[in-house]
């Protein structure tokens, strides 16, 4: 897991790629998350940087559809009782708590930097030690400069974008700002033109890239996506029992993806991100995955800086 970010390759039109380009990248994603499912290690074939590299979500798990029933929590009064709760409900409340709360962070310039701090934690599936990182990252706003990126406390030097690249969802103001807040609207950007069996995987999908970020979202952007994604029919909830730092969590995914947006069970304030990841391994000549673990993101501070380095 690299960026929270994908980078796709389209002709260098600024205002956003053409239908014809979000189709083609749709269908190299798809193949990568083929790719994925079929067990074939990421290391045996690495996909280009301008496709959808930097992104480990693309990750897919088979679990079967079905209604998931949150149990009442009798241990803590003031907690919410969340037994007659639906996952739509809990993204309608997260998009009631966005606009309410607002942003105070400043537009950025396109020159700028994105300056955040991530916490990490990784447990194994099947018991053993616990792993924690806190990386430090500075990614330029527009792409037109380096980025330097610390992922499980290793530090990386990104190059600028290429002539052909740009980063999807985007990350420049002036192009979030262009797009739809209207929930039916952006529940159809997020669709595409496509009508098939994985669509509401890959809107759902889409629609998660531009909530985890780093970005600064114009007024009523943040809240259209969630309204968005709870549109569609088969998110569920996961669990209500994740501890995010500290606080009580209640999680909504999708039966095909391996990651879970997690929710503040008494704000619904947006925590993090938790996945079900694994390692590749080669055996018997073939790669496997291997030691699954489960990891959450947590984005403890995120500013808008003018260079690498400078914290606030």
């Amino acid at each position: 897991m690299d960026e929270l970010t994908t980078v796709r390759a389209w002709d260098t039109d600024r205002q956003g790629p053409s239908d014809q380009a979000r189709t083609a990248a749709r269908a190299r994603l798809r193949a990568a998350m083929a790719k994925e499912l079929s067990g074939v290690a990421p290391r045996a074939g690495r996909l280009s940087r301008r496709i959808v590299l930097r992104t480990a979500f693309a990750g897919m798990t088979a679990a079967a559809a079905g209604a998931v029933v949150v149990a009442l929590d009798g241990g803590n009064d003031r907690a919410p009782r969340l037994g007659a709760v639906s996952a739509a409900e809990v993204l309608r409340r997260a998009a009631d708590r966005s606009r309410a709360a607002g942003s105070d962070l400043p537009v950025p310039r396109d020159d700028q930097y994105f300056y955040t701090r991530t916490y990490i934690t990784r447990v194994p599936v099947k018991g053993g030690r616990t792993r924690t990182w806190t990386d430090e990252s500075w990614m330029s706003v527009d792409g037109s400069k380096p980025s330097l990126r610390q992922e499980y406390g290793k530090v990386h030097h990104d190059p600028p974008l290429g002539k052909h690249e740009v980063r999807w969802p985007p990350t420049v103001y002036s192009e979030l700002q262009a797009m739809p807040t209207d929930p039916d609207k952006l529940l159809a950007r997020f669709r595409g033109n496509e009508n098939g069996p994985n669509t509401d995987m890959m809107a759902f999908f889409e629609g998660c890239m531009l909530l985890m970020g780093p970005r600064v979202m114009p007024p009523g952007l943040q809240a259209g996506a969630f309204e968005a994604l709870s549109k569609l029919p088969r998110i569920r909830l996961d669990y209500d029992d994740a501890d995010v730092a500290g606080r009580r969590a209640v999680g909504v995914s999708h039966p095909q993806a391996s990651f879970t947006f997690l929710f503040d069970r008494r704000t619904y304030d947006y925590l993090g991100l938790r996945t079900k990841g694994s390692s590749p391994k080669k055996v018997h000549g073939e790669w496997k995955q291997t030691d699954y673990y489960y990891e959450t993101r947590t984005l403890k501070d995120i500013r808008v800086v003018d260079r690498i380095g400078q914290r606030g």
